[in-house]
């Protein structure tokens, strides 16, 4: 017994039409993460000198990342700094520098909710 095979006479199916329509809206490629690009009404943007200092001087403790709202991954570094006995502060240094040096539209220059920092 064979399974019969979708035919579609050159038109695609609805579903994915509705998808691809979806994706067009958006301007974005397929798989592509879509950021904010406007801030939503009472939101703080974040600051990014703050956030960089913040990761120079307490990056080990992963506070930058808690004022940018990156929850996980200051977890993360916080256990690491706690279980390597603070040799692995100098992950949070080094994200303070590329915090401190990104440009616009960078992964570093934008918060856990994909909002611009200011400068």
């Amino acid at each position: 017994m064979t399974t019969p095979t979708p035919q579609f006479n050159g038109q695609s199916d609805p579903q994915y039409t509705n998808q691809e329509q979806a994706y067009a809206q958006q301007g974005q490629p397929y798989g592509q993460p879509t950021f904010a690009t406007s801030v939503p009404a009472g939101y703080q943007q974040k600051s990014k000198i703050i956030a960089g200092i913040l990761g120079i001087f307490l990056g080990g403790l992963g506070i930058h990342n808690f004022y940018l709202g990156r929850t996980t991954r200051a977890v993360i570094q916080l256990v690491l700094t706690i279980f390597t006995f603070g040799i692995a502060c100098l992950w949070g240094f080094i994200e303070g520098i590329l915090i401190l040096v990104s440009a616009p539209g960078s992964e570093w220059h934008r918060d856990g909710n994909g909002i611009e920092l200011t400068d």
